[in-house]
């Protein structure tokens, strides 16, 4: 199984990238996730054609599980997510891709938001979005054991998923 994560914060080497990738090795433990660092592509998000943003959503559209992560900024998740998220087509850019939203936050305020805000832009895309979203605390996201939790509740369902994924992905 292809697993990756995207990673939406404007700082590089973020707590999300950590959390993200946590989550990711939770729920696939015996694969290494690619990690993409969206901010690493600056500029080059604004437009299309970029050959390392292209590769980028080549990299993301082909894998079977991808982790999206971002900071709550604004009650919402980042603008720097979102312009990546525009490179894919509608309904289908990202078929046959489990898509996990994970946000981080001060607080539980914004507990919601992964599955009220990024979720619907996920399936739009074409993901399949079977888990719930997880929001975490940015402040004790390594020592809570919610990612932990979490992982252990999902890790059947996304191995069931896997062979599903791959059959979309390669048909």
């Amino acid at each position: 199984m292809t697993v990756t994560v995207v990673v939406g914060n404007p700082k590089p080497a973020s707590r999300t990238l950590t959390a993200a990738t946590l989550v990711a090795k939770g729920l696939r433990p015996e694969e290494t996730p690619t990690v993409i660092d969206l901010v690493d592509f600056g500029a080059a998000l604004l437009g299309w054609g970029d050959p390392a943003v292209a590769a980028a959503v080549r990299t993301v559209s082909e894998s079977e599980l991808v982790v999206f992560a971002s900071p709550t900024f604004k009650a919402t998740y980042t603008g720097l997510l979102k312009l990546f998220l525009e490179q894919f087509d509608g309904g289908t850019g990202l078929a046959g891709v489990l898509g996990v939203p994970v946000m981080l936050g001060a607080g539980p305020v914004h507990a919601l938001a992964p599955d009220l805000l990024l979720k619907p832009v996920l399936v739009e895309l074409g993901a399949t979005t079977a888990l719930p979203g997880l929001y975490l605390s940015d402040r004790t996201f390594q020592e809570d054991g919610v990612i932990d939790r979490y992982s252990a509740r999902w890790r059947s369902v996304v191995q069931a998923l896997a062979g599903t994924a791959a059959v979309t992905n390669h048909a």
